[in-house]
């Protein structure tokens, strides 16, 4: 039995992570400040013994009495509207609050994960997107808030084990979706199922033609456990091979939903990858990773997670539930 922190465990991400490292027996203590996590996704494991929730901002430095085997820092705000919205939380969160967990891990001698991000490559000159890309990002725009300090996560928890031989591990994850996605993230899943569900229309920024490659959360939780359990430092790649365009995604949430949905267009956001698509060779070789779900079904699930929402017509994240 270990003893695990997640950070941002009621987050979409970490409470699905949580609920996996229950069922495998494991005490979990869950750190989330809920700015974007929420208390519906984690309010199942509140009675379990082997769970304990505390809400703190890891921003700020803090301690855990007793022993900690793993650490998982995935707390960070991931989306677009939300890290744009709040650019110097989520700046810190990355950069500070990378800084606190890693010197928890190094007082308490456990392994950290840092869950980096695709958007470490900003928008790519090579494609799929390899590990050893270095990546082409504007440092300055309005992205940089969360590309930026990503990368900047990565290469102090890489200076923490070089000079102080600390156990991390760094993982850079492509798009995930799943139930849990909050309606109003502004993430483009959540934003066609709601809009599909409710017969509005799928808004499509630029002309539809960019591309991503969407993993089933179940699928990636999977991954980051290989990755903390494996003797690799990385960082890896963790995402879905396979590409879609925004138009192929558009039309089959509509099929799927049943949806008369027209669609719409509006301009491009400013700095937005136009493709994207991991090359997860390393996870497969390494970890015998791949994902299993197709989209049609990791969709499928997805719905129907929308449609037992009490305010899916809600567009205010704050009150997604």
């Amino acid at each position: 039995m270990k003893r695990i922190l997640v950070t941002g465990g009621a987050g979409f991400i970490g409470s699905h992570l949580c609920d996996v490292l229950i069922e495998q027996r494991n005490k979990v203590i869950c750190v989330d400040n809920l700015a974007t996590g929420h208390m519906y996704h984690i309010h199942h494991l509140l009675k379990k013994k082997n769970f304990k929730f505390i809400k703190h901002d890891v921003i700020k430095s803090f301690n855990i009495r007793g022993r900690i085997d793993q650490i998982y820092h995935l707390a960070s705000r991931a989306s677009p509207i939300d890290y744009q919205k709040f650019p110097t939380a989520t700046a810190l969160t990355n950069s500070v609050g990378t800084y606190n967990m890693a010197k928890l891990a190094l007082k308490k001698k456990a392994t950290i994960l840092f869950s980096s991000t695709s958007e470490a490559y900003g928008e790519p000159k090579e494609h799929p997107q390899k590990e050893t890309y270095w990546g082409n990002v504007n440092p300055v725009g309005v992205r940089s808030c969360y590309d930026e300090s990503k990368r900047f996560g990565e290469a102090l928890l890489m200076a923490y084990h070089r000079e102080m031989n600390a156990d991390i591990k760094i993982v850079r994850i492509f798009n995930t979706y799943g139930p849990r996605l909050r309606p109003g993230d502004g993430r483009v899943i959540s934003n066609f199922i709601r809009q599909a569900l409710m017969d509005e229309p799928l808004t499509i920024y630029g002309d539809g033609k960019q591309t991503r490659s969407f993993c089933f959360v179940d699928d990636l939780v999977r991954g980051l456990m290989l990755m903390m359990d494996s003797n690799y430092v990385g960082p890896k790649n963790l995402g879905n091979p396979k590409e879609f365009t925004i138009l192929q995604l558009a039309s089959m949430i509509r099929k799927l939903t049943g949806s008369k949905s027209k669609l719409v267009f509006k301009e491009l956001p400013v700095d937005d990858p136009t493709k994207r698509r991991p090359d997860i060779s390393k996870a497969r070789e390494l970890l015998g990773w791949k994902p299993g779900i197709e989209l049609e079904e990791g969709l499928k699930r997805t719905i129907e997670w929308f449609k037992i929402l009490p305010m899916v017509k809600n567009h205010d994240s704050n009150s997604d539930y």
